[in-house]
């Protein structure tokens, strides 16, 4: 049986941390940021964990 190619779009999006969580960037940060108040734009800037019924999903994706 071949391996699993690595799927990029997933890889470029998740990251695998040393602990083995899944961390990704919060979605809505290109534009339309000038209307929203200091308090929303500064939480999307942290990373967040992925949800838990997609990490058996991405970890299949990265192949780690």
């Amino acid at each position: 049986m071949p391996k699993i190619k690595t799927h990029k779009a997933t890889a470029k999006r998740f990251a695998i941390t040393k602990s083995k969580k899944i961390k990704h960037r919060k979605p809505g940060q290109d534009h339309f940021n000038a209307r929203e108040n200091g308090d929303t734009g500064r939480k999307k800037r942290t990373d967040i964990s992925a949800h838990p019924s997609f990490v058996k999903t991405i970890r299949t994706l990265v192949q780690q």
